[in-house]
Formats: structure tokens, C-alpha cells, sequence
């Protein structure tokens, strides 16, 4: 996604994956994002009107590019026959894994959508498509393995359960961010942490995860 070439001729045909394509690939040969869409166009030799026929703006392009992250996880996910089968935990801990591995490959870019860009709170907005992908699917999760935990489930919510997750998904991103360690392992841990703590909830023994959690996140932040 990162490495497709710009188009040759402004008679060539554009869609939407090249589009980022060239957004990201901006971004990561002038450490900057593109000024306005006249620019961006123009530098890569194609129309303003052609942007225009797949996004609203260069912040639709940015939201956009989290989208197709999250799209690329669960097409990944699917290929998996064995997938649909697992509990739900298991669900949660493969699209985790797999996304962050997706970031992984991606890193340089996130690292300055999400912080070298000095945008703050601001960086938070490229995620709200993200936001309902990610909520939907752990909805659709929910539904598709409800038996498993239903009496625990209905007291909580799915929305409920939904938000939850994707905060837990923040933080696990801002971890990763900040993650120095080889191979981003302790990502690897704080996510195999969360998604534990997060269903011990549902269970009667989330004291002893909740503990483990906290004392690994102390650990990595004293």
C-alpha cells in the first residue's frame, strides 16, 4: 500500500488505493503532509476531480488509510479456515496481533500520523472510521460466539463491551508508539495482558489478571 508508483499520465485511471498509496508515500519522503488537494494532485499528476470522485478532503484520505489497515487485518483473519471457529478471546487476541503487525510494516508512517506531527488531541480524529469499523466488528463478534458468555455478555451490553474495547485499543496503540523494545515484544505482552484482564471480567477471577496488568504497566512506566 505504501509503495505503489504514482500514475504516469493524467489520461491514467486513479482509485482510491492509489490515492493513498500516494498520501502515505508524501508523507514519508517530505516528513510532512501534503499543504491542500491542489497540491497533492498536482504533484502526482493527476485531477482534482479524480480526488474528489473517492474523498472529501486529504482528512477523509487520512481516515481512510486506518480503514484499509483494519480491512487488510480482517481479510487476514478470514483466510484463516480455523478463525471462525475460536472464542472469542482468541478472536480479539489474532486481531490484534494481526493488525499491529500490519502497523509494524507501516510503522514510520503511524509514527508521525499519530506523534511526530505535534497535532495532540487532533491525531485522534484520522481513527473515527476506524472507530466504527472496529466496534462493529467486535459487536459482530459478540453475536457470532454469544453463548459462550451470554449471561455475563447481556449484563454488560455489546455497545458497552464495544466502547471498552476500543479504549482498550487505544491504549494498547499509545503503548505501542511509545514501545522501544525489540520486535515491539512488550506490545506482544501488554496485548496478551489486556485482552486477558478484559475477559476474566466476564468471569469470576478478574481480580488476579487486573493485578498482572497493573503491575506491568507500572513496571514499563516507573
Amino acid at each position: 500500500m505504501a509503495t505503489a508508483k504514482n500514475p504516469k499520465s493524467k489520461q491514467q485511471l486513479i482509485d482510491d488505493n492509489q490515492i493513498v498509496s500516494l498520501y502515505m508515500n508524501s508523507v514519508l519522503e517530505k516528513n510532512e503532509a501534503p499543504k491542500n488537494v491542489y497540491l497533492f494532485c498536482k504533484e502526482n499528476n493527476f485531477e482534482e476531480a479524480d480526488f474528489y470522485s473517492f474523498f472529501s478532503s486529504l482528512d477523509a484520505v487520512k481516515q481512510a488509510i486506518w480503514v484499509k489497515f483494519f480491512e487488510n487485518t480482517i481479510n487476514t483473519l478470514h483466510a484463516d479456515v480455523n478463525y471462525a471457529g475460536y472464542e472469542n478471546r482468541n478472536k480479539l487476541l489474532s486481531l490484534y496481533f494481526t493488525f499491529f503487525e500490519i502497523l509494524n510494516l507501516n510503522r514510520t508512517y503511524v509514527y508521525y500520523a499519530l506523534k511526530d506531527n505535534k497535532e495532540g488531541l487532533k491525531n485522534l480524529q484520522q481513527l473515527k472510521e476506524l472507530r466504527n469499523q472496529f466496534k462493529d466488528y467486535i459487536v459482530n463478534m459478540i453475536k457470532s460466539n454469544e453463548p459462550e458468555k451470554i449471561s455475563k455478555v447481556t449484563k454488560i451490553t455489546r455497545p458497552v463491551f464495544s466502547e471498552g474495547a476500543w479504549l482498550q485499543f487505544l491504549f494498547i496503540l499509545k503503548f505501542w508508539v511509545d514501545d522501544t523494545s525489540k520486535s515491539f515484544e512488550k506490545t506482544d505482552i501488554m496485548i496478551e495482558k489486556a485482552v486477558k484482564a478484559t475477559f476474566d471480567i466476564l468471569d469470576t477471577t478478574p481480580l488476579e489478571s487486573l493485578f498482572d496488568l497493573g503491575k506491568f504497566i507500572w513496571k514499563e512506566r516507573a
